[in-house]
């Protein structure tokens, strides 16, 4: 595995473009756009304000800067540097901005949800919509990018509203049977649209492209209800995470459950594995000593880490929510299909140190990743059944079907990974820090063959990375 030197960012704005040959990153108000494989400045721009949102277009030539507290938002150009855009939203404020599929319109939201209004970067035209709904998720698009869905909120209710992206005319406008709408999504081939209702409620229900109603599926009443939702690749999959602390699959013909995954606090199921990160400061002699040691290599004291497997029945670290205090940590907040819809990986928040992942052909658990602090980010790899995660110290982990690896990031100083994703090759992985990024590259030959070897090995012997 080869790591890149570090590089400065600010608000976790770093964003690959989605070609795959630029690496964009915001330093307060400048923005930097890299080479990704060189890592050579390519382009380097500045904003009138430090930049709270960036966002590449769908075609990668250009690049949007949100400036929320001054409500304004940037557009520059790759292909024509000396070219960009300014757009003021002015008294009425913005709280949020975002591309269209066709990388030409810019969607603003104004302060209060007032209105969302639709910039043509070709023709300058302006629209607005009105009424959009303040919710987690209020707005999506198809994966063809051909329509658009809006959660609405008028007189007290919930509507929907379908939009054409080519002229943003209205297609469909139908009233949403829920009764505090908290988010919507699209299933990847176009045809289904979830909707979910707010926590106090378990509702959650399936439209057509049309607007009819073709499911409504509730697991249970009177008490807390969805909390996270996710679509397989294939659409064939709807997983719902709820705070019941179980997952519910969803079969794309009759919308029925067609199995539930809990997360128990014994594991006692003899075909999951329970990987359980073991730490160890390795001893270090005085002749192993050195000024340059001391004062530029701090991997001569970082805590190494390995994997062991652990014998059943386990135990899972549980903490118990404070009933006191707003939104608990309780429930599966997180869930992820592998690319090739094999597998799904889930966070319980009241087992914050461990991740599972399950197989999506037999239905069960295959595997438990128990990690010495709190799990903060995972992510598939988009080509290979790849899991990569960080837990907010100075390493990355990485699971495959063969088995676990522990990395640690050999930089100068403490590099602390508190997000990271993969580059859409899956050949790298992005990591970011508080302040800074760091790139782990050519890692699919190296990251095989480890987890190969520990797929060998794991069973006589602990092996350090």
């Amino acid at each position: 595995m080869n790591f890149s030197e570090v590089f400065k960012q600010s608000n976790q704005l770093c964003k690959v473009s989605p070609d795959g040959k630029y690496l964009a990153t915001c330093v307060q108000y400048r923005l930097v756009v890299r080479d990704f494989n060189s890592l050579q400045i390519a382009h380097l721009y500045t904003c009138l304000d430090p930049v709270m949102h960036m966002e590449w277009s769908s075609d990668s030539l250009f690049i949007l800067c949100a400036m929320y507290k001054r409500g304004l938002v940037q557009v520059w150009s790759l292909e024509q540097p000396d070219w960009h855009c300014k757009i003021d939203e002015g008294s009425i404020g913005l709280v949020s901005s975002r591309w269209s599929p066709d990388g030409r319109h810019v969607l603003n939201t104004t302060e209060f949800n007032l209105r969302v209004t639709v910039w043509s970067l070709c023709t300058k035209a302006v629209s607005y919509i009105k009424y959009p709904k303040a919710c987690q998720k209020g707005v999506d698009f198809t994966a063809d990018g051909r329509y658009m869905a809006l959660a609405e909120r008028r007189e007290c209710k919930d509507y929907i509203s379908v939009f054409v992206c080519d002229d943003w005319h209205l297609l469909r406008h139908f009233e949403s049977e829920t009764q505090d709408l908290a988010g919507l999504e699209w299933s990847p081939n176009c045809c289904v649209l979830a909707v979910w209702d707010n926590c106090l409620e378990y509702k959650l229900l399936l439209y057509s492209l049309d607007g009819r109603l073709l499911s409504s599926y509730s697991a249970y009443e009177w008490s807390l209800g969805i909390k996270s939702v996710a679509w397989s690749p294939s659409s064939q999959f709807l997983a719902v995470g709820s705070y019941d602390e179980k997952v519910r699959i969803l079969n794309h013909i009759t919308w029925k459950k067609i199995t539930e995954f809990e997360h128990p606090a014994t594991i006692i199921n003899t075909k999951a594995v329970v990987f359980k990160e073991v730490e160890k400061r390795p001893v270090v002699g005085s002749e192993d000593l050195s000024i340059h040691q001391l004062t530029v290599d701090n991997s001569l004291f970082s805590t190494q880490s390995k994997y062991e497997i652990t014998q059943l029945p386990a135990q899972v670290p549980v903490i118990k929510p404070d009933p006191d205090r707003a939104n608990p940590k309780i429930g599966i907040s997180a869930l992820a299909f592998s690319a090739d819809n094999r597998f799904l990986a889930t966070k319980n928040d009241n087992m914050p140190q461990s991740l599972w992942v399950w197989d999506m052909q037999r239905l069960s658990l295959l595997a438990v990743l128990e990690q010495t602090a709190p799990v903060r980010c995972f992510v598939w790899d988009p080509r290979r059944p790849r899991l990569a995660l960080c837990t907010g110290n100075t390493k990355v982990y990485l699971w495959s079907p063969a088995g676990c690896v522990s990395v640690n990031v050999p930089v100068e100083g403490s590099f602390q990974v508190l997000s990271l994703f993969w580059h859409c090759s899956g050949s790298s992985l992005v990591l970011l820090s508080k302040e800074h990024i760091c790139l782990l590259k050519y890692i699919l030959y190296n990251v095989s063959l480890s987890c190969h070897l520990i797929g060998i090995l794991f069973r006589r012997h602990a092996v350090f990375l």
